[in-house]
């Protein structure tokens, strides 16, 4: 006969509320996760959309050649102001301009309009009117062919050429193709063209590297340097983790020390990551790495090699942090499996090794490799630690090369984190950044969130596979 237990009765207005209460709550949280995506996507990927260039022509005649970006009131609140991104750096000192709506007599898309990423002026907007190459002088949409297939070719393989451009101010500039990487004619492309180089500047962002002071380029080293960093602290940080929860769950002795040492590993994952930081930079970096230079670099010193800031000591500070996570995960897998399993395979003949190794491991693989991957979840967003044991704002060298060891653990590297907070603060223009710090905060969610949502599947499909609940 199957018994079926009776729900219990709500009685109070608390026991009617409680429910609602919990799934409020559930609901607020993934209300406030698809508005940060949903902000992060919108202002991060919007940024690679080819723009529409606006001719603005105000009251006083002047002319004004950008893009609009935003609106805002006037301090005096007596109308509004739009801010327009107008490039041009080298002839203006300045790429941005707001222009008072009141003030405006006229706004036209004309489709000869054209936007250029030079170096070192930044972007150029105006009009294209010759391309100089070899003797040959080609104009208008000639001009504008010559151009893209030459940007199509790589850089030993382009043709020497110049460009004349003028400004919306009427200003001649002589740009030399060498210093041209990007020619866009926004206002003269169809909607699936944009689409086309919409998802190819998406692509080079993450392709690519740097450029401008991290205003401009890609993120691919330091997707490069985070994913490196991640992996070895990953390798470090599993075994030791691992290790020390079996040690406090089925080795050691249950009494007063044991609950203290846990205590401790509880207390050490509030500590804020900077203190790791200062650990790891008076201890690995100062301390190993100084010793390892006087042991084995004697002939570079005083230019320190290990003695300093690098990969292996940024991997070891973050294996340190995310320590008290694979332990406290591991060793609450283990505190669910039943005594009757430990038992059981004892009575059968097991000895305690085979014990742990073909029972109570096994079974507590699902939360040990949701601790690992917590912990890689949130050592891919720390940026505080790194910033003194190895993080650097550009690393000219990747920390894997074709140069034997292949992998060089001294060297300094890129992070998405640190690539996001150098880029918002510490630019040349913090106002062109601005779409840029929104795409990598995008990316950087994305990679935590994918990693988090790994550990849940791997976790629910290691449960099915091994029919326990952990």
């Amino acid at each position: 006969m199957r018994w079926h237990r009776k729900p219990p009765r709500l009685t109070s207005v608390g026991s009617l509320l409680w429910p609602w209460l919990c799934a409020a709550s559930v609901a607020l949280s993934l209300l406030m996760l698809a508005t940060l995506l949903t902000l992060l996507a919108a202002h991060g990927l919007g940024h690679f959309w080819p723009a529409t260039l606006e001719q603005v022509t105000l009251r006083s005649g002047e002319t004004v050649i950008g893009q609009p970006v935003r609106e805002a009131p006037l301090p005096n609140a007596a109308g509004t102001e739009r801010l327009y991104f107008t490039g041009n750096r080298d002839i203006d000192g300045d790429s941005w301009r707001w222009v008072a709506l009141g003030d405006i007599a006229d706004i036209a898309e004309p489709n000869d309009l054209i936007r250029l990423e030079r170096a070192p002026w930044g972007d150029f907007i105006g009009r294209l009117d010759v391309v100089e190459s070899a003797g040959q002088r080609f104009e208008g949409e000639a001009a504008w062919a010559f151009v893209a297939q030459a940007l199509r070719l790589p850089d030993g393989q382009r043709p020497i050429a110049r460009l004349q451009l003028t400004s919306a101010q009427g200003d001649t500039v002589s740009q030399p193709l060498a210093g041209v990487t990007r020619f866009q004619a926004p206002n003269a492309m169809s909607w699936g063209q944009k689409v086309a180089v919409w998802c190819k500047r998406i692509w080079q962002f993450l392709s690519e590297g740097p450029r401008s002071a991290n205003t401009g380029g890609g993120v691919w080293p330091a997707i490069f340097g985070t994913v490196m960093m991640v992996m070895l602290m990953s390798v470090i940080v599993t075994p030791f983790g691992v290790l020390a929860a079996i040690y406090l769950n089925e080795i050691a002795h249950q009494n007063r020390l044991t609950r203290l040492v846990r205590i401790g590993v509880r207390n050490l994952a509030g500590v804020p990551s900077i203190v790791y930081g200062v650990f790891g930079l008076g201890v690995f970096v100062y301390g190993i790495g100084g010793s390892i230079d006087s042991w084995f670099f004697d002939d570079t010193l005083p230019s320190p090699t290990f003695g300093t800031g690098g990969l292996l000591w940024a991997s070891l500070t973050l294996a340190l942090l995310t320590l008290p996570v694979v332990i406290v995960a591991t060793e609450e897998g283990l505190a669910r499996i039943p005594d009757a399993q430990r038992e059981g395979a004892v009575a059968l003949g097991a000895t305690r090794l085979e014990m742990l190794v073909r029972v109570v491991l096994p079974m507590a693989t699902p939360a040990m490799l949701t601790g690992v991957i917590l912990a890689v979840a949130r050592a891919a967003g720390e940026v505080a630690p790194l910033m003194l044991v190895g993080v650097a704002k550009l690393a000219p060298q990747m920390p894997v090369d074709g140069e034997f060891p292949y992998l060089h653990l001294e060297r300094k590297f890129m992070h998405l984190g640190y690539h996001l907070f150098d880029t918002a603060f510490h630019g040349e223009d913090v106002q062109a950044a601005i779409p840029l710090v929104f795409a990598t905060a995008l990316l950087l969610v994305l990679i935590v969130l994918v990693l988090n949502l790994t550990a849940i599947f791997l976790r629910h499909y290691l449960r099915r596979q091994r029919g326990n609940e952990c």
